[in-house]
């Protein structure tokens, strides 16, 4: 399967989190949201602009910019 940033997931899609590439307070935030190795998050929308964009993440709806996403490795599913 293809690996991408989760910043080019599309709207209604959903991927699995393959791994993280950001260090340091970046990635302990997306750790406590649930962006770990394994999760499964579905893109639910994006702001008017376009950054930020809207995941479902363990059934939580969590607003990520796009500069915070780019270290966010996906596989779609």
């Amino acid at each position: 399967m293809l690996e991408f940033p989760l910043c080019c997931l599309e709207i209604g899609k959903s991927a699995v989190v393959k791994s993280l590439s950001s260090h340091g307070a970046l990635r302990r935030r997306l750790s406590d949201i649930g962006v770990v190795e394994g999760t499964i998050i579905k893109c639910a929308g994006r702001s008017p602009l376009g950054d930020p964009a809207a995941y479902v993440i363990r059934g939580a709806v969590i607003a990520i910019r796009d500069c915070d996403s780019r270290s966010v490795i996906v596989r779609g599913i």
